[in-house]
């Protein structure tokens, strides 16, 4: 509150922010703030010995890196992406004073959700049962649950793949997509939304084909990859952007090899076998590989091949970034030259 006699100003309130941290969780949260609300500190009140008042102690919240903090309307306020980013979500109210009539201002009042997204350098991507699991333990030091049947993931196991000069790769192993996911079906959302936050796209695809059960129909390897590409397609077409890598895994079971013959005959010209599938499950832009592995996780066939490629993948698009921003640089040097010749 003010200080009508003197004029004094009233200290305005504490602000509520989020701020992103290492090894936090949504759990964690939730334990320290079981009611879940947020109050940041009152303003002091102006007084004869500080006629300004103190400002209010802010609320820092610590969140979890990969945080979206959405409105009640579902409207976004922010995103923290990194450790120490900061993001505030609600401001304090101005103190009391001569434009107030020296009564304070009400603060801000939110409610607001947080939307947990994974990040990670590459997204193992591919529909259940197709091996992702027991390859994310093959190239990292995770332990995912593996088992023969579908739907083993079902929350995004992370994994780090490191190579001899000590550099670490991020994968993450994502709940397995079923035909529908864009709509939500099965895994859904859930899946899709950590799908935005990967660098790039790591398909896993069962050479032999995909049956979900015995109501929906065999899907060859070549059918799943365009299922697969629908589907991201239909959620975000932007994530068809992303740099993909095609893994093509049992290797070792009877008929691989004519199979994979069969899937690089399809992979080089698509458009002439878009006839196997149903118009509306044919996407309008087909996923162009970097690289294509045939893989093994139960021998490992091709495993060290497709860590080798994986880095050179991420190595050319961080060289692709670098080279990016030095241009950008370069060209913000040169203009802000000529300005400085054209005001000479």
């Amino acid at each position: 509150m003010g200080y009508p006699r003197l004029g004094g100003e009233g200290g305005r309130g504490g602000d509520v922010w989020f701020v992103a941290q290492e090894r936090t969780t949504l759990k964690t949260i939730k334990d320290r703030y079981p009611q879940k609300r947020f109050l940041a500190g009152t303003g002091a009140n102006s007084s004869v010995k500080a006629l300004k008042g103190e400002k209010g102690k802010d609320c820092e919240v610590h969140v979890p890196v990969g945080i979206s903090v959405l409105c009640d309307d579902g409207k976004q306020i922010g995103e923290l992406n990194a450790a120490g980013e900061r993001l505030l979500v609600a401001r304090g109210g101005l103190g009391g004073s001569l434009a107030t009539n020296f009564m304070p201002c009400k603060g801000q009042r939110r409610i607001v959700h947080l939307d947990l997204k994974l990040i990670a350098d590459v997204g193992l991507v591919g529909f259940p049962n197709a091996g992702k699991s027991s390859l994310l333990s093959k190239i990292s030091h995770a332990k995912p649950e593996i088992a023969n049947y579908a739907f083993t993931t079902v929350q995004p196991e992370l994994g780090k793949v490191m190579y001899a000069d000590y550099k670490q790769i991020s994968v993450a192993d994502l709940p397995g997509l079923i035909e529908g996911a864009h709509a939500n079906k099965g895994m859904g959302h859930k899946f899709l939304k950590h799908v935005e936050r990967t660098k790039q796209l790591l398909l896993v695809v069962d050479i032999s084909g995909f049956q979900l059960s015995i109501k929906t129909r065999f899907r060859t390897a070549f059918e799943t990859i365009l299922l697969l590409t629908k589907e991201l397609e239909l959620y975000k077409e932007e994530l068809l952007t992303k740099p993909a890598v095609l893994a093509v895994n049992k290797m070792d079971l009877p008929c691989a090899k004519d199979n994979l013959s069969e899937l690089m005959k399809q992979l080089q010209n698509p458009q002439d076998f878009l006839h196997l599938l149903q118009e509306e499950m044919i996407p309008a832009n087909t996923l162009e590989f970097k690289d294509i592995i045939p893989i093994s996780t139960y021998t490992g066939e091709g495993i060290e091949e497709l860590k080798a490629r994986i880095r050179k993948s991420i190595d050319e698009e961080a060289e692709q970034e670098n080279e990016e921003y030095r241009k950008k640089k370069l060209l913000l040097l040169q203009t802000s030259e000529e300005g400085q010749v054209n005001r000479s």
